[in-house]
């Protein structure tokens, strides 16, 4: 399955794909997972279609791969992948790990059910697991252009750089587009990505992240074998990526439930909002939460 870059939204045959089942542990709500990763219906990534399914374009050069994801009962997800079988196991690993199928939320559940106002809105929201992001390149993406800014306000950045660097495909007449490479940030045009609504200090983060990446300065494999504070360490050693940007990457990028975004005044706020009319402290709810702390609904 090729793409060639037109730019118009190419047509693509569908070739014959593969089906796979995957068990999940209840409960696991497929939707309220995936309205965690898309943050907001204007993601055009992460894309939920009109019948229930997630669908992913993944650029894996020189070819494309396409995910379909589906629940059909409680304990199932179905998955249908279109492209290179022999990425196939590659693949269904990267969805069990997108949509936080091996993540056991029991410790979470017992800690939240001592916080008297958490527990009736975790058993609002049970189900929902935490997602984490294809690469650790998309989790940094997003957390430096959310940075400081509003959730909309990012998520329209986000989506003029995605129209402006990738080549959309129509697959099953829905338009699909593959997350801005590293390689694309490095040789796009100052005029493509200032215009999309960077600042240049964003702007000079996501490329000497890319140049990290490239390098090898810094990679997956490296950090996942380092604990949260030496990872986080070496994630701000980039200059542009402070406290906030590093929690946000650990926990969307590389899955550390161990760490919570606390100094962020939005996530405060809405912690005040669920919290109800008593003052919520922040501190000795997330000790309450120990190492589960970043399973909290309102964290971004």
């Amino acid at each position: 399955m090729t793409q060639t870059r037109t730019g118009k939204a190419t047509p693509i045959d569908k070739p014959a794909g593969s089906s796979y089942s995957i068990s999940v542990r209840a409960p696991y709500r497929l939707d309220l997972t995936i309205n965690v990763l898309r943050r907001l219906s204007t993601n055009l990534v992460d894309v939920l279609s009109p019948d229930g399914a997630y669908i992913r374009l993944l650029e894996e050069a020189p070819e494309l791969a396409v995910i379909r994801v589906r629940q059909p009962n409680p304990g199932r997800l179905t998955v249908e992948l279109e492209g290179n079988r022999r990425d196939h196991p590659r693949l269904l690993a990267l969805v069990r790990r997108m949509l936080g199928v091996e993540v056991d939320l029991a410790p979470f559940y017992r800690s939240a059910s001592k916080v008297q106002w958490l527990d009736p809105l975790v058993a609002r929201m049970r189900g929902v697991r935490p997602p984490r992001y294809p690469t650790v390149w998309e989790a940094c993406a997003n957390a430096i252009v959310f940075q400081q800014i509003s959730l909309h306000a990012a998520s329209s950045i986000m989506g003029r750089l995605t129209l402006g660097l990738s080549e959309p495909i129509e697959h099953s007449g829905v338009r699909l587009y593959s997350f801005p490479s590293p390689e694309q940030i490095l040789t796009a045009p100052d005029s493509v990505l200032r215009g999309a609504g960077l600042s240049a200090g964003k702007l000079a983060t996501l490329r000497r992240v890319a140049d990290a990446l490239g390098a090898g300065t810094i990679d997956e494999g490296q950090l996942e074998r380092l604990p949260s504070p030496d990872a986080a360490a070496l994630l701000r050693s980039i200059k542009g990526i402070g406290p906030w940007t590093a929690v946000l990457i650990l926990l969307r990028g590389l899955g550390r439930l161990d760490v919570f975004p606390a100094n962020d005044t939005s996530v405060a706020r809405n912690l005040t909002l669920v919290g109800g009319p008593a003052a919520v402290d922040v501190e000795t709810l997330l000790d309450t939460l120990g190492p589960e702390r970043g399973d909290l609904p309102p964290s971004p």
